[in-house]
This record gives C-alpha cells, sequence and structure tokens, in this order.
C-alpha cells in the first residue's frame, strides 16, 4: 500500500493505493477532509464488436453509511440512484470521456463509491480527479489528467471548494473541470453575474485546477504501467482512398446548404447512397463483394469525416453555416404564452427547428417534492422536468428516461430557480414542464425560455424573464470562430458546446463542454460576449410576448393565504396529537402546513371564504389576552362557582359568580353550554389563568389568603 498526502485548499487531500480494490484493473482511495470516495476502473479485455463510439459507462454510488444514516423505506437498502447521484456521474463522465484514444471500443466502468461524506467537501467533484487517478494507474488506455474543483464567489472573493454556509453567501456556484493546459468542462449557477466576472472565475478555477494535475503527476511518476495497446482497425490500403476521389466537394456543399434539418438530412443521405452505388459499379474489379460489405463501415466514417472538414471550412473560411445564417446570427424566434385553458400557465417557443412547450403548475403545499440522498435532505418546492419524445427528432424509439433528459432539466432549473419569488412572497409549489416537441440543436436553452415565458403566464412574480443561448467554436490550426445558436449538426462537429443563461443583468447559469485544447481567456471572453448578445435579442422578444406575470392566477390554480405565527405558539395551533390543526382542516375544509423553523403557515383551498376564516381562527389562537379588553364568549363548562368561557380558541376564563353580577347564583342557572356572553378580562396570572367578568358589571373585591373580602377601613379606623 503507498499513501500521498498533501494540503490544497485549507483541507488535506489524500491518496492511498494498493489497500482496496485490488482486483479492479485501477483503483484509488481519495481522501480531502472529512469525505472519502473509492474509485475503480475495470475494462473489457476486447474490444465490443459493431460499436463506432466508446462504451463507457460512470456511477456514482450514493452510499447511506457514508453519512451516518440508514436509508428510508421498506426494504432499508439503496436502490435506484437518485437525480443528484445520476448529475454527479455525469459530471464525472464528461471531462473524462474525450480522453480516450479514438479507436479504443472496450467496455469501460468507472465506479465512483461514496464511503464518508461531508458536504462542505463536495466529494463528488473530486470523484474527476479520483476517476484521472484510478484510470492513469490502470492499464486502460487514456491521454491525460483531468482534474476538477468547485468554485464559489463571496464578498467579491473566489473560494475553491467552499463551505456549505459560503456556499449560501455565494453568487456563483461552478464546477469545473480541464487538464494542465485547458479549461474542458464548466457546469453551475450565478447570481446575474457578469460576463467579465464569469471570465475571472474560469480562470481562477484553472489555476487551482493546475495545482492538482500537478500533484497527480507526482503521484503517477511513481508508477510504470503498461498501457494497454490501442489496435487501429485493418483497412485494405487504398479502399478509403478510392472512395474519397469520388466525393464532389461542390455537389456536398450543395447538400450540406439545403434548407431544413430533414431536408438536409435527405440530401446529405441520398447523396451518400448514390456514392456507395457508384464505388461498388466502378471499382467491382479491384474490391470484391466480400471485401465491401466487411468493410463498409470505413466508407461511411469517411463520408462524415468530409461532411465535418467541409462544414468547418465553410465556416472558417467563407463565414458561410449549414443553414445559410452569419456567425452571429439567431434562427428566427417566435413565442406564445396561454396556450391552453385548464393549465396554470403555458408558452411555447420555437427557435428555427427547436420547440419548446412549457407549462407550469401550481400546488399546495403537500405536493412539494420530499428529498432524502446522501447530498441533501429537506423539501424541494421548485422542479422542471425536461422531456424529449423520439419524435422530435422524427424517430421511433421507446419511451424511458435518460440521463440525458435529467440533466438538461437540471440546467434549466438552476437558470431558472435564483429568480423565483420567496416563499412568503409566493407561497406556492411550483413545477415546470419541458416538452420538446422540435429539435434541432440547444433544445435545453429553448427550455430555459419556455419556462420564463410560461411562469410569467401563471402569475408567478418573476422580477425578470431569464433566457438561453448555446454557442459552438470551430478551431482550425490557429483560427477559431465562435458560433451563436448552434445547429445540432455544428454541435455535432464543432468543437465546443457553450450554454449560458442569464437576464439582461447578468449570467444566471452556464454549461460548456469541450473537445478539443485551446480553449483560452480570449475565447472564453468572445464566446460570452457574444451570448450576451444573442441573450439581449432573445430576451426582447419574450417581453414582447409578456411584458411582467399576470396579476391574477389561473382560476383553476388552488388558491393559498399566508400567515406568520411566533414559534413559541405552534404547539398551540397543532394542538396534542395534532388535534387542532386536524380540527381547523375539517371545519373549514382547507390543508394548513406549518414550517416549524420560520412560522410560516400556509392555509390552502378552494373557498377563499373559508381560507380567511382559517386564518382568523389561527391568529386568535395565538392572540395574546390582555386585561381590559371584551369578548363575545362562549359557555363551554357550568359550575355552581361560575361559568367557563371561551372567549379565543383554546383560550378560556372563569366567570365567577361574584362577577356575574346581581341575582348571580339564579341567573347562572338560566345558562347552558354553548350561549354567547359578552365578557371582559379582569386578569391573567402568571400560570396563564384568566379572570373574567361579565361585561358592564363592576369588578368584585378580591379575597384575601383566608377567602375574606378586602375592605376600605374608615377614615377613623385607619391607624395613627
Amino acid at each position: 500500500m503507498k499513501v500521498w498526502e498533501t494540503e490544497l485548499f485549507g483541507r488535506k487531500l489524500v491518496i492511498e493505493h494498493g489497500k482496496m480494490a485490488k482486483q479492479a484493473h485501477g483503483s484509488v482511495l481519495l481522501r480531502y477532509g472529512k469525505s472519502a470516495i473509492l474509485i475503480t476502473a475495470t475494462a473489457s479485455k476486447e474490444a465490443k464488436e459493431g460499436v463506432d463510439f466508446l462504451p463507457l459507462t460512470v456511477e456514482f454510488q450514493e452510499k447511506f453509511y457514508a453519512i451516518g444514516r440508514i436509508p428510508g423505506g421498506f426494504v432499508k437498502r439503496e436502490g435506484r440512484p437518485s437525480e443528484e447521484a445520476i448529475l454527479s456521474s455525469r459530471l464525472i463522465d464528461r471531462p473524462i470521456r474525450p480522453l480516450f484514444p479514438k479507436d479504443f471500443h472496450n467496455d469501460i466502468q468507472v465506479i465512483v463509491t461514496a464511503l464518508s461524506m461531508d458536504n462542505d467537501d463536495s466529494i463528488e467533484t473530486w470523484g474527476i480527479t479520483g476517476a484521472s487517478f484510478a484510470l492513469n494507474v490502470s492499464p486502460i488506455p487514456f491521454e491525460g489528467m483531468v482534474a476538477g474543483v468547485r468554485l464559489g464567489y463571496v464578498d467579491g472573493e473566489f473560494i475553491v471548494f467552499p463551505t456549505q454556509e459560503e456556499l449560501k453567501r455565494s453568487r456563483m456556484d461552478i464546477v469545473v473541470a480541464g487538464t494542465k493546459e485547458a479549461i474542458t468542462m464548466v457546469e453551475g449557477e450565478a447570481l446575474e453575474v457578469s460576463e467579465e466576472e464569469m471570465v475571472k472565475a474560469l480562470m481562477f478555477a484553472h489555476d487551482a485546477i493546475k495545482q492538482i494535475v500537478e500533484f497527480q503527476e507526482k503521484v503517477i511518476s511513481e508508477f510504470n504501467i503498461e498501457k494497454w495497446e490501442v489496435v487501429p482497425p485493418e483497412i485494405p490500403e487504398g479502399f478509403v482512398e478510392d472512395f474519397e476521389k469520388l466525393i464532389d466537394n461542390e455537389e456536398l456543399k450543395k447538400r450540406i446548404l439545403v434548407k431544413g434539418k430533414k431536408d438536409r438530412d435527405e440530401a446529405l443521405g441520398s447523396y451518400e447512397k448514390e456514392l456507395l452505388e457508384r464505388f461498388q459499379s466502378e471499382y467491382v474489379e479491384k474490391w470484391d463483394n466480400e471485401t465491401y460489405e466487411a468493410n463498409k463501415k470505413f466508407l461511411k466514417e469517411a463520408f462524415d469525416d468530409a461532411i465535418k472538414k467541409l462544414m468547418r471550412k465553410m465556416i472558417i473560411e467563407e463565414n458561410t453555416r449549414a443553414d445559410g445564417r452569419k456567425i452571429d446570427e439567431i434562427r428566427p424566434i417566435t413565442c406564445e404564452v396561454g396556450l391552453f385553458e385548464k393549465t396554470h400557465g403555458s408558452a411555447l417557443f420555437t427557435r428555427g427547428e427547436t420547440q419548446s412547450l412549457g407549462v407550469v403548475t401550481l400546488g399546495q403545499p403537500f405536493d412539494v417534492q420530499i428529498i432524502d440522498t446522501v447530498f441533501e435532505e429537506g423539501e424541494k418546492r421548485f422542479m422542471l422536468h425536461y422531456n424529449f419524445p423520439p419524435y422530435s427528432t422524427g424517430e421511433v424509439k421507446g419511451l424511458r428516461l435518460s440521463r440525458r433528459e435529467i440533466g438538461h432539466g437540471h440546467l434549466a432549473e438552476r437558470a431558472l430557480k435564483n429568480l423565483l419569488p420567496s416563499e412568503e412572497e409566493f407561497p406556492y409549489i411550483i413545477r415546470v414542464v419541458s416538452e420538446i416537441l422540435e429539435s434541432n440543436g440547444s433544445s435545453s436553452m429553448a427550455t430555459v425560455c419556455s419556462g420564463s415565458l410560461a411562469l410569467m403566464d401563471a402569475g408567478v412574480p418573476m422580477p425578470k424573464h431569464i433566457a438561453g443561448v448555446a454557442m459552438g467554436l470551430i478551431f482550425e490550426d490557429d483560427k477559431f470562430v465562435v458560433l451563436t445558436d448552434i445547429l445540432g449538426m455544428e454541435d455535432h462537429l464543432g468543437d465546443m458546446d457553450f450554454k449560458v443563461t442569464g437576464t439582461r443583468d447578468g449570467i444566471t447559469a452556464f454549461q460548456m463542454d469541450v473537445k478539443v485544447a485551446g480553449v483560452n481567456e480570449e475565447v472564453l471572453t468572445e464566446a460570452l460576449d457574444r451570448a450576451k448578445k444573442a441573450r439581449l435579442h432573445i430576451l426582447d422578444i419574450m417581453y414582447n410576448t409578456i411584458p411582467e406575470p399576470r396579476k391574477e392566477l389561473s382560476p383553476y390554480a388552488p388558491l393559498i393565504k399566508t400567515t406568520t405565527i411566533p414559534l413559541d405558539k405552534i404547539s398551540e395551533v397543532i394542538g396534542p396529537g395534532g388535534r387542532v390543526i386536524k380540527g381547523i382542516g375539517k371545519d373549514y375544509d382547507v390543508e394548513v402546513s406549518i414550517d416549524d423553523e420560520t412560522g410560516l403557515t400556509k392555509v390552502s383551498g378552494t373557498d377563499l371564504k373559508k381560507i380567511e376564516e382559517a386564518i382568523n381562527y389561527i391568529q386568535n389562537i395565538i392572540k395574546e389576552v390582555k386585561a381590559g379588553e371584551a369578548f363575545d364568549g362562549k359557555v363551554v363548562r357550568i359550575e355552581n362557582y361560575g361559568l367557563f368561557v371561551e372567549i379565543l380558541p383554546g383560550k378560556q376564563g372563569l366567570l365567577h359568580i361574584s362577577n356575574l353580577g346581581k341575582d348571580a347564583k339564579e341567573a347562572i342557572k338560566g345558562f347552558k353550554i354553548g350561549d354567547v356572553i359578552k365578557v371582559e378580562v379582569i386578569s391573567i396570572d402568571d400560570s396563564g389563568k384568566i379572570q373574567l367578568k361579565k361585561f358592564g358589571e363592576p369588578t368584585a373585591p378580591r379575597r384575601n389568603n383566608n377567602n375574606r373580602r378586602h375592605y376600605e377601613k374608615k377614615p377613623e379606623e385607619k391607624n395613627d
């Protein structure tokens, strides 16, 4: 067993190797602060047949023992991964995936298991660095070293791996990954920070990444690992070259410039088919049918490469894009709101051939989502769900929720959530659903736009609109071009997918994936500046559609009113065994929810009058009774010595017979339970007992401890 340790960002980082999971091809135990994760990397010895992609799976395993808890439910063991675990898996996958060799098609599995977990340590982010360690100490081919950091921005200062307390005050929460040479991934949210602040944050994060990579290099230098050889596929010499001779770039360019995704795909597909038929016909003597069928996939790859090279050349040399737009031009945009009668809010956002239908549902307190994961425990009042049905791209597939859908929904949720009204201002549970009806690039950014429009259509008091745009990048030699509002084709064949969301005043969310080195400060600055101009253009269209939230909610939305009660009065409103709060719900046909940390009380139902009556009842329960106040009380108990009168919910006082007026003994016989009598408070003693008198009657003389009346002595009886 070997151990390496160093001090980084105020906490100790420890790497252990050779003690745990020794049968994995590569494994390390990474400790940071109070947290520890085991990272394993394994791969099949043989390449997966018939695949032209990297069969990599990354799993973040959340273990409740890591936070000293037993899982909830009946089974009492970890089940399917939570959304947070899936998002952590994606966070680790994205920066390591580009570092595998192009022709490596073996099954690869990286598993990150949380063994001890303190949220202050952001251990899921350390999974990026841990995966790099495990892969580099394994024989699995892996080209480079990568690390990730979490960054906060508190009081104008950047903080690497901020604590949860610091994040509460932070204007930024981003995860940045990269190599020693460049940033390769960014994911996070912000409170309307400027483009200049974001660039500074990324550069600061990259400096921190370099420190971690330098430590990695020191550790890995002590290993002498023989990596598996990546054997490139054997292609008959001249086979692909003969096919490439048939490709006419002018004809290919004409097909690339066909308007419309479906028509363009059809034009390129038919040209590919035509070329393959020509190849078979013209080279039938040189390449027999068996050779052709066995190597046909390489011709398809060559055709795709020809499209990629020509498309990139058109952009770099001619500033010409596949759909004819300029490099900084946004596709045509249309916005509609209020599409459906029964939904609480709806919007249709269309940008070119990408279309998102956003629908808002306002819920009652019991609709809150319960969060119970190793990352977080509590309640979630805002949810955004993203759906990507196969018809959106004209395909036929099974309907299932993918990790991509969870990731895209999470990004859009982060873009919108920080501008939502507080629970005190708007007590509803809010769910936004984005249905992607068409897709040709940047559907997650269309989701942000449709979500913002739908929230305002629902009457959610959002202070501003939020829009998003996806930027692309083409790198060729020393030249680069930043593309605004990229198509799916430009995303697939380009070098960067860079998504930015925000208001007119700043950035609210940010995501970037880079396929090449060289994304420096100059590139980031230009991309962010272009993204801001595009965002402002989109926002203008959105404001023209609906400039502010609707003043009234949908008639089909539930009704909710709030009040705040002192924390020391909560038990009075709840009552023994919940008897009082249940009674309120039954008597007024409402739902009552109390936050025991803030005292915020929500009363929801379908009848506004009953809701207001219930709130009045609650306010009466917590009201402090003062001497001299008068009430119309209800008789709840009758004794020979007086009446017990309920003057407020849960508050009774004694109306002693002596304070009932003349002929009290006869009068008391005339009362029955439920009668209403006007009374006045005489006093409240230290134990809370209330003494009453009949309103308008004089207060009876007080008694001494021997139950004798006090009386005023006559002047002649007074002592000298």
